[in-house]
């Protein structure tokens, strides 16, 4: 069991890239970072369920059911849930303009910040050209991607036993990879210029897998990762300030004063 930190609040959270359906997938620390924390708002940025691999090999263990149950018990309770699908949920899209369970299925959406700012939410695959215009290929890349994701978990499993924290490999693979990175600023970039076509002040993105505040020009653009690899979410607190929060890391440091106190 994880442990839980002190409960907080933010005004809104945005999660997206959880591929609940996974082996990949750290459903657990997802769950104990929503139960640590309660919003006004919450949004799915798309690829919360990974459709593409639950056709191949089903696979559902408790925490991926505990993490839907703690997003409905929150959108129950008063939270405002939007659920933006992604591409590995394209399925979800056929809902869109519905609610359901007080979940608002939608495209994408505009938020606006307590400062008045106005931020267009989507999971971003529109402005991935191999998406777009080869999907075969993108489902090649999910498949290697996995692989280097089933190499991260053994990697990660020493890394424990030897005592050091959470890293992740498959994430610093691709920081190696020029194309890679020339890739991540060209879907950024893109992304930055819808938001400023259609007269907003930034984006709220997923799909890359790579949590990011940063201006472009004069566009605010901003991803909050994965719970993957990264474990990271967006989040505004209630003074308006955007901020990533890595909880992997967190959480760690939370077990390392527990066992300190211990």
């Amino acid at each position: 069991m994880l442990p839980i930190a002190r409960r907080g609040r933010y005004r809104t959270i945005f999660i997206s890239d959880v591929h609940l359906g996974t082996r990949g997938c750290k459903a657990e620390l997802l769950l104990s970072f929503l139960r640590s924390h309660e919003c006004e708002a919450l949004f799915l940025v798309g690829d919360i369920f990974d459709i593409w691999r639950l056709k191949k090999t089903w696979y559902w263990v408790q925490s991926h059911n505990d993490v839907v149950m703690e997003i409905l018990r929150k959108a129950q309770n008063g939270t405002k849930v939007v659920y933006v699908p992604g591409n590995h949920d394209e399925g979800g899209r056929d809902y869109c303009g519905l609610q359901l369970a007080n979940i608002k299925i939608a495209r994408e959406d505009v938020y606006e910040t307590l400062d008045g700012r106005r931020l267009l939410v989507i999971h971003g695959d529109d402005f991935d050209g191999i998406v777009k215009y080869a999907k075969w290929l993108a489902h090649l890349g999910d498949t290697a991607y996995n692989l280097a994701l089933s190499l991260n978990h053994w990697f990660n499993l020493l890394r424990r036993r030897l005592g050091y924290p959470y890293w992740s490999l498959s994430a610093y693979l691709k920081s190696m990879v020029k194309d890679a990175v020339q890739y991540i600023d060209n879907f950024e970039r893109a992304l930055a210029e819808e938001a400023r076509r259609r007269k907003l002040d930034g984006v709220v993105c997923g799909h890359i897998h790579r949590a990011e505040i940063r201006h472009i020009e004069d566009i605010l653009y901003c991803n909050g990762g994965d719970w993957v690899e990264s474990c990271t979410a967006l989040v505004e607190d209630e003074r308006g300030r955007l901020q990533i929060v890595h909880w992997a890391t967190d959480v760690g440091q939370i077990a390392g004063r527990t066992a300190v106190a211990a």
